[in-house]
């Protein structure tokens, strides 16, 4: 237990990713002495947290406040408006959204590539995309080792990144004989994909598209790297996967590149014609690569990727940094 008592909050707390972090904070002996759990006050629920059972109240800033560590696994406008407040006053705070991830005044961190990035004088720090920290893990050791030019990926995206509403619509889309219109999501998606994850821009790329480029490369610290991704949703309920097409800047052959990644944290490696898949890593905190390859020259190397979403993709990544701050004494600064 921490020599100061340590306050943390959730906000988002009765959602899959807030529900998985609760989980993480428990399983992984997080030294807090006090949680405060939060919701949009429109129902009275509670939540287990170390043998108690946490009443989830109505979110507001005063309640917020009396925390050291605020995570905020909410919606883009709840974090804008929230998240700038907290941290102007002193508080940490872990924003799980997309709102503050290209600001320049606030670090994107994926712990295992840039936990350098976190600073004492920025108290408000990003989670990254979901995929996109999937395909960073798995790319950031060839990155450090063999440099890379270039990245063509697709992202093989399951439901759950979408919410409640879109496993509620698989699994209702499923099992009817005439499944009514999709609201959740953009199209039927019960024995269907299709390649659409947010809105188009005028070039035609998805704004899911558009955050894993840009979050990439801001993540590695570099501009002059070439991602192009297409994003595509599957009837999948947890997981995410991707196959990613890397352009090195050295020749090097597959078995170099596995045992690269066979050395790396939060990575775990598939062998020969093994390969992981979704339904196998659902509830598993590492990035899974298999199917290593190489591609149309000795410069390009081929990857399969697999990850929980929920996890690495988000609660897992947030508890770690979380862990970054406590390690450093920071928390109580």
């Amino acid at each position: 237990m921490p020599s100061k008592p340590l306050r943390i909050a959730v906000v988002g707390a009765s959602g899959m990713v807030g529900r998985e972090l609760i989980f993480l904070l428990e399983k992984r002996c997080f030294p807090a002495t006090d949680i405060l759990l939060f919701g949009s006050g429109k129902s009275r629920s509670r939540m287990p947290f170390r043998g108690r059972s946490i009443p989830i109240q109505p979110t507001t800033l005063p309640a917020l406040a009396q925390a050291e560590l605020v995570f905020l696994t909410t919606g883009d406008s709840v974090s804008r408006e929230l998240a700038p407040i907290l941290a102007q006053k002193g508080t940490w705070v872990i924003d799980d959204s997309a709102a503050f991830r290209m600001d320049s005044k606030v670090p994107l961190i994926i712990p295992e590539i840039n936990a350098h990035s976190l600073s004492l004088n920025k108290r408000l720090i990003a989670g990254p995309n979901c995929s996109m920290a999937a395909l960073a893990m798995a790319i950031y050791p060839i990155y450090e080792k063999f440099g890379i030019r270039s990245i063509r990926a697709a992202t093989y995206q399951s439901v759950s990144g979408a919410g409640k509403a879109a496993i509620q619509e698989l699994k209702d889309q499923t099992y009817s004989k005439n499944p009514s219109r999709p609201k959740a999501l953009p199209q039927l998606i019960a024995f269907n994909l299709f390649p659409q994850i947010g809105s188009f821009d005028r070039n035609g790329y998805t704004s899911e598209e558009t955050k894993i480029s840009g979050e990439l490369k801001k993540v590695l610290g570099t501009s002059q790297l070439h991602v192009t991704v297409t994003a595509v949703r599957v009837p999948v309920f947890r997981g995410h996967s991707i196959a990613a097409w890397v352009g090195t800047r050295r020749r090097v052959q597959p078995r170099e590149i596995e045992t690269c990644l066979q050395n790396s944290p939060g990575i775990c490696l598939s062998r020969k014609n093994k390969y992981p898949m979704p339904i196998d890593i659902a509830g598993s905190w590492p990035v899974y690569v298999g199917r290593v390859r190489r591609g149309e020259s000795d410069q390009e190397v081929l990857l399969w990727i697999v990850s929980d979403n929920l996890l690495k993709g988000a609660a897992l990544n947030s508890v770690q940094i979380a862990e970054h701050l406590l390690k450093r004494g920071w928390l109580w600064k």
